[in-house]
């Protein structure tokens, strides 16, 4: 079953509250498998959710993603030639860009117990989240999904052995909070779109 199905359901499905009657509200999210809970996570900060079968969905969502927020003929973000391709073929502007209406990357891993996107300086170099464009789109695959942060930091000193990366950091809020929360002090809020691959 695609992660898409899982998380949708069938079109026959009639609510989440009939598929485990004996389940107690007490229990944590995290009988969830970790695909789920950081797809409820991430909705719950905010973030704008989209599943692609495949690279020509990746494509066309990304295109869609430029026609929803006008942002065609503008000036980008994007520190990784790998995405170069992607903004050739829709006229993005990404050298030098003075003001940058939103920032492509792809990141480092999808933790699903904050529901919050970790980078490091592979996809950000120095920049801190607060220096980076207030609209973000992600291209992540969902094998990068984990379960916590500790995962996502071992994942990262196992892949670079030798070339470890710095300025490792989470994003986790995704809109302004209505009233002011003391845990989202010093971080600030992006408008965040995560183009998922299904790749499993």
């Amino acid at each position: 079953m695609s992660l898409f199905k899982k998380i949708f359901g069938a079109a026959n499905d009639i609510s989440g509250e009939d598929k485990n009657p004996d389940g107690s509200p007490f229990l944590p999210e995290q009988q969830l498998p970790v695909d789920e809970l950081f797809m409820t996570n991430f909705r719950k900060n905010g973030g704008k959710f989209i599943y692609c079968e495949n690279l020509s969905e990746v494509h066309e969502q990304f295109l869609n993603v430029l026609e929803e927020n006008d942002w065609f003929e503008c000036e980008v973000m994007c520190l990784e030639p790998r995405l170069y391709p992607l903004l050739d073929e829709n006229k993005l502007t990404y050298t030098k860009p003075q003001d940058p209406k939103f920032l492509l990357a792809t990141c480092e891993n999808l933790i699903a117990d904050e529901g919050s996107i970790l980078f490091s300086s592979n996809q950000i170099k120095q920049n801190k989240p607060n220096e980076l464009p207030a609209n973000i789109v992600v291209y992540a695959t969902t094998s990068q999904i984990l379960g916590s942060k500790s995962d996502g930091l071992r994942v990262i000193k196992k892949k670079y052995d030798r070339d470890y990366p710095t300025n490792i950091t989470t994003i986790k809020y995704f809109e302004k909070a209505k009233e002011e929360d003391f845990l989202q002090y010093g971080s600030s809020a992006k408008n965040m779109y995560l183009l998922l691959l299904e790749d499993l």
